[in-house]
């Protein structure tokens, strides 16, 4: 599911609401989601799961095509994991 039928299902779903407001919910959602890990901060959501940061340290990498090492440089990167609810209904547990 994309963005764009994330806010139409919603849309749909509620129909007390514009879909022009369900689009501006959906997006502060997602901008406060993304202003929190940039700042470095876990964003726990409770049955779903939990948004959090991960650091790479830096290595030594190896070019695929030619075979040269390559320094990488140290980096973060989003890293999400599943809550027990979520992964229970995956599964068929409900």
């Amino acid at each position: 599911m994309i963005r764009s039928e994330l806010i139409q299902k919603i849309a749909d779903d509620n129909p007390h609401l514009y879909q022009r407001d369900v689009e501006r919910i959906v997006n502060t959602i997602f901008d406060e989601i993304t202003g929190a890990m940039a700042k470095g901060d876990r964003v726990e959501l409770r049955g779903f799961g939990a948004f959090s940061v991960k650091k790479r340290d830096a290595r030594v990498g190896r070019n695929p095509r030619t075979g040269e090492t390559v320094n990488v440089e140290e980096k973060h990167v989003p890293f999400f994991k599943t809550g027990k609810l979520l992964r229970d209904r995956l599964n068929g547990n409900t």
